[in-house]
């Protein structure tokens, strides 16, 4: 089961260690759940309120390209702040 994962966080005013935070956190799921992590996307500094992020972009792309099976991230809020994309 090949793993993606995604952080982001919303504006400059948070920690860019926000990320690495998202990141290590998937990373130990990932571990326990035996999935090899081929990827890692994140946005910084960038809002949930729209899907035009390049890290999402890029998320998106490898998913429809089949080179991932699935896709860790630390809650769905950081996917989008929508319930309609999270759901696509």
């Amino acid at each position: 089961m090949r793993c993606a994962i995604y952080a982001r966080y919303s504006s400059d005013l948070q920690r860019a260690e926000s990320i690495e935070d998202q990141v290590r956190v998937c990373l130990a799921r990932a571990e326990r759940e035996g999935w090899p992590v081929v990827k890692i996307f994140s946005d910084p500094a960038i809002s949930g309120s729209t899907l035009i992020r390049p890290g999402i972009q890029a998320l998106m792309q490898a998913m429809r390209a089949g080179s991932i099976d699935v896709v860790l991230t630390e809650s769905l809020d950081r996917i989008s702040r929508d319930k309609e994309p999270i759901a696509a």
